[in-house]
């Protein structure tokens, strides 16, 4: 069975990325090609010569594009697939569709959403090359930090549910992973290297559409993976609660 539900995770996961691409082609490319006119614009005046295209942008933005969605789609379907199949009867009462629906929408809250409020994305003109290490060091311990916390936040509910009851216990798990993530993003250093002089509305507009693409992603792979594990799990360990 955790093979199956791995194959139709990873299905699951290349339908949302796909689904993703498009997103991304329409709203985030447009954005995408002002950054890199700024960029130009602003070696020119320096006087710096264009740097060769190892792949061009007319690929980048279609082949590319499509090959890393699908790619990163497939990767995320596997590994929702796998904690899916490990928690589904296991770790609280939910049926196949809600649990799939849940782990989708944890996925995108410490993959996406936690690491974007303290660091959010920003196109391809702005940072300092210097500092990319750092910063990727940054964004990847901010993914860690809100597993964590996430983690810690599930065991305290279940914990306190026999105590507080299932609300009050869903409530305080809540609290106390806002309050974790609240207090490590303010004890991480702030990454601030957008030039004076970008257009803001470029970098919003370019901001809304990465977070809108992970958003698509996840909530894509979270629907059609209900359905598919609905349905792998169907006659088998009995009628399926939703």
């Amino acid at each position: 069975m955790a093979r199956t539900l791995l194959l139709r995770g990873m299905l699951a996961g290349v339908l949302a990325g796909i689904i993703a691409v498009g997103f991304a082609a329409l709203f985030g490319e447009p954005p995408l090609e002002l950054a890199i006119g700024f960029e130009s614009a602003m070696d020119h005046a320096a006087g710096h010569a264009p740097e060769a295209e190892l792949v061009s942008r007319a690929v980048q933005s279609s082949a590319g594009l499509l090959v890393a969605g699908v790619a990163c789609g497939a990767a995320l379907g596997g590994v929702v697939a796998l904690v899916f199949a490990f928690a589904y009867q296991r770790v609280g009462r939910a049926g196949p569709k809600a649990l799939a629906v849940l782990l989708a929408g944890a996925g995108f809250v410490t993959v996406t959403l936690v690491p974007q409020l303290k660091y959010p994305a920003n196109p391809p003109s702005i940072g300092d090359a210097e500092t990319i290490g750092l910063r990727t060091a940054l964004h990847f311990e901010m993914v860690l930090i809100a597993l964590a916390a996430l983690t810690l936040a599930v065991l305290l509910g279940r914990h306190l549910r026999a105590r507080l009851g299932g609300w009050n216990a869903v409530l305080v798990a809540a609290l106390a992973f806002i309050a974790i993530v609240a207090s490590v993003q303010l004890a991480l250093p702030d990454v601030n290297e957008v030039p004076e002089n970008f257009p803001a509305i470029v970098l919003w507009r370019f901001r809304i559409a990465s977070f809108g693409t992970q958003l698509t992603l996840w909530a894509s792979l979270g629907v059609i993976f209900a359905v598919l594990a609905e349905r792998a799990l169907s006659g088998r360990r009995g009628p399926a609660r939703n």
